[in-house]
């Protein structure tokens, strides 16, 4: 499974470098089923960002932005953790920031929504084994993060730079894509600094798709 991080995909949000960012995380940084985080040692201060979160549903290589909706199938909520200042001591090393954000439980994800109900796939024609029915993500979905019942993080779909089948269609230059791989679409506003004890919850629109604490 690749974690597939975007950085610099929304227009009021961008960190030290022009234009869009893209890096992979191990599969060790996955954190799921509303298991707590534990912020290292050296994460201090430790900031979290809230992405909509793609999953990948079929293998494809160098596919074409025209049928790249056809390789995801649903989306969750995603929080992704950064050592803040061990990230700014690499990035001014020019060295690259696995460090500071690739550890382990960097990258929590909720409870995924499918895009696509049973009875529309059941409903709709396969050609070659894929699904006819599937669409490009739409434009108007909200997503949110929060910190103790506070919103800290809001965006929308349609609110990104880079549309989702035009980044599936540049990586997928660059790496194979498998099913289960995810693609966390990046984070609309700055980060927040979170401390222990405090309860992070994600949202699609009003239902709660992620929730688990810090330690």
């Amino acid at each position: 499974m690749k974690l597939i991080i975007l950085y610099n995909n929304y227009p009021d949000f961008s960190l030290d470098n022009e234009g869009l960012c893209v890096y992979t995380l191990p599969d060790t940084a996955l954190l799921k089923d509303s298991k707590p985080f534990f912020i290292p040692d050296f994460a201090h201060p430790c900031t979290v960002q809230g992405h909509l979160v793609a999953r990948i549903c079929r293998l494809g290589r160098s596919i074409s932005e025209r049928f790249a909706h056809r390789y995801y199938d649903a989306i969750t909520i995603g929080a992704t953790f950064t050592a803040e200042q061990l990230r700014k001591e690499l990035a001014a090393q020019h060295k690259p920031w696995d460090l500071a954000v690739g550890f382990d439980g960097a990258a929590a994800i909720g409870k995924f929504v499918p895009l696509y109900s049973n009875t529309e796939l059941k409903n709709s024609e396969e050609v070659s084994g894929v699904n006819q029915h599937f669409r490009p993500l739409p434009s108007n979905i909200r997503f949110s993060l929060h910190c103790n019942e506070q919103q800290i993080i809001q965006g929308f779909s349609g609110g990104m730079q880079n549309h989702l089948d035009k980044v599936i269609a540049e990586i997928s230059k660059h790496y194979t894509l498998r099913q289960g791989d995810l693609i966390f679409t990046g984070c609309p506003q700055p980060p927040h600094e979170v401390k222990i004890n405090d309860r992070i919850t994600g949202f699609i629109e009003h239902e709660k798709v992620l929730r688990f604490n810090v330690k």
